[in-house]
């Protein structure tokens, strides 16, 4: 039987209130992005190579199309060939000259992620931002992987943890960034390391918020061991509020005749204006976290409307089950052995 749809608020409301209001966007002051009708003002990203997965459409599409704009080089892997073919060309058409490189990549396949990683490690060319944007939410029943992995926890968290981990070597040069899109549901988290994969007890709901809070954990204890060994690169998390984007219709359908609850619900309100907000909104916390000269590793960044539904980007409180330091080294060794990934950090490298 399928389990009932996550409730809307789960995806917005934040207990954490924002930190507080700065007229100028200063992480290191505890402050926010100033409010700001036209989003996020990226700097020129001329010379830059940027990674995001899930860029075919949605919040993705977004922030690949800000980022070509901005002049950087792009490197976009797909899942599915006419839905990446379908997106190239959206962006070469709206972006004159740009440079963009593909590459296969299913992120629910151990498999999968080393051929991509390996394609582009033998290319070789260094990876100036990553960001993890792709995602599935709620599917109707357990789907477990080829690799024996629940299929949130696999797509969300362990796929993007693997793939980053085989291209540190590419992601050397001062500044790297890496952000991934994180989630709200991510505070509802209860991650059982005794049951990752919730064989025992599973409900679609709950293993999509122990999948969002594997990624936020990873995510923060990533920056603290870069930090520790003197990499280059600096990592943080992003969430996008409630966002109308096909999120909550493609996990929630896989296998129904007919639209799931959830995707109705979202509908509903994104017609009606209330508590959910477009693509385009949506991802401006992760162009705030991945691009901005003033963001920061080990920083969560998300809109700053009443209950953070909707609103401005700007620097929020993590949450707290995220702060749990002991919990992320611990959510980080079963996901070690589970990927059979070793973290080699880089040194910085000087950049011509």
């Amino acid at each position: 039987m399928a389990d009932t749809p996550i409730p809307l608020p789960l995806f917005g409301m934040d207990p954490c209130p924002p930190a507080p209001q700065d007229e100028n966007f200063n992480p290191k002051h505890g402050g926010t992005m100033t409010r700001s009708t036209v989003g996020v003002r990226l700097p020129d990203l001329t010379g830059k190579r940027v990674l995001i997965t899930g860029a075919s459409d949605g919040i993705g599409a977004i922030i690949a199309d800000r980022i070509a704009g901005a002049g950087a080089s792009l490197v976009l892997p797909f899942r599915t060939p006419s839905k990446g073919q379908a997106a190239l060309q959206r962006l070469r058409d709206a972006h004159r000259g740009l440079e963009v490189a593909t590459v296969p990549l299913d992120l629910a396949s151990l498999a999968s992620v080393r051929q991509a990683a390996d394609t582009l490690l033998d290319e070789g060319t260094s990876i100036d931002i990553l960001i993890a944007n792709a995602g599935i939410m709620t599917p109707p029943t357990r789907v477990v992987t080829e690799d024996g992995f629940e299929l949130q926890m696999a797509t969300n968290h362990l796929g993007h943890m693997a793939f980053i981990g085989r291209l540190l070597p590419l992601l050397r040069m001062p500044g790297t960034r890496v952000t991934s899109m994180g989630s709200a549901a991510a505070k509802s988290g209860r991650i059982d390391l005794d049951d990752f994969h919730s064989e025992r007890r599973f409900s679609t709901a709950r293993a999509y918020m122990n999948s969002k809070l594997a990624q936020m954990l990873f995510a923060l204890e990533l920056d603290r061991r870069a930090q520790d060994t003197g990499a280059a690169l600096r990592s943080n998390v992003a969430h996008p509020g409630t966002t109308l984007t096909n999120l909550y219709s493609a996990g929630p359908n896989m296998g129904r005749s007919r639209p799931a609850l959830l995707a109705k619900i979202v509908g509903a309100f994104a017609r009606a204006g209330l508590f959910v907000q477009q693509p385009a909104d949506g991802a401006q916390p992760a162009l705030l976290a991945a691009a901005h000269p003033n963001a920061e590793g080990g920083r969560f960044y998300g809109p700053d409307g009443p209950g953070h539904f909707t609103g401005s980007a700007g620097e929020q409180r993590i949450y707290p089950v995220a702060t749990d330091a002991l919990l992320a080294r611990a959510v980080w060794d079963r996901s070690v052995e589970q990927i059979g990934v070793d973290f080699h950090f880089n040194t910085a490298e000087s950049k011509a």
